[in-house]
């Protein structure tokens, strides 16, 4: 039961977007995936690229992933990692595969002179919130994210 974390490389965007449609699934967003693997090849691992992504193999197969960017912090001057997602298929949930991606993730801030590692949970997600707990995390509730997207976007954008 050898857990192993890699940086993801192109020939993993089938595997990446079957654990977004997973992630989707068990979010009740199914319906809100456009991706698919020609735009995971072109929006993780093309050369205007921001993002990245590591993938949990156990014994060689691929049970999770972590999909991250840099973001920055105005008031410390300093990058942060920004996890936009993190996901463990059912049948390995418990095994410390999103732990150990977490791990990473930490290590990969450290080494990058990161002053925060950061991300967003739903509210009813409580497997989740529990892990986040277990490793010290706190939630940050006196922010609201907001989102402009798809036709609002645009509308915005042009008017």
């Amino acid at each position: 039961m050898a857990l192993t974390i890699r940086e993801a490389v192109r020939s993993d965007a089938a595997t990446l977007l079957g654990f977004i449609r997973e992630l989707a699934i068990y979010e009740r967003a199914e319906h809100e995936v456009a991706a698919t693997v020609e735009t995971i090849e072109e929006s993780i691992f093309g050369d205007k690229s921001v993002t990245r992504a590591l993938v949990c193999e156990q014994d060689g197969k691929p049970i999770g992933m972590a999909i991250w960017f840099f973001s920055y912090s105005t008031w410390q001057a300093r990058n942060g990692l920004y996890l936009e997602d993190l996901y463990v298929t059912p049948t390995a949930r418990g095994v410390g595969a999103g732990k150990a991606l977490l791990k990473r993730l930490a290590a990969i801030a450290v080494e990058n002179g990161c002053g925060r590692f950061e991300w967003s949970v739903l509210d009813w997600n409580e497997p989740a919130i529990r892990v986040y707990e277990a490793i010290s995390a706190e939630p940050m509730t006196e922010w609201i994210r907001y989102r402009l997207s798809g036709d609002k976007l645009k509308a915005f954008a042009e008017g």
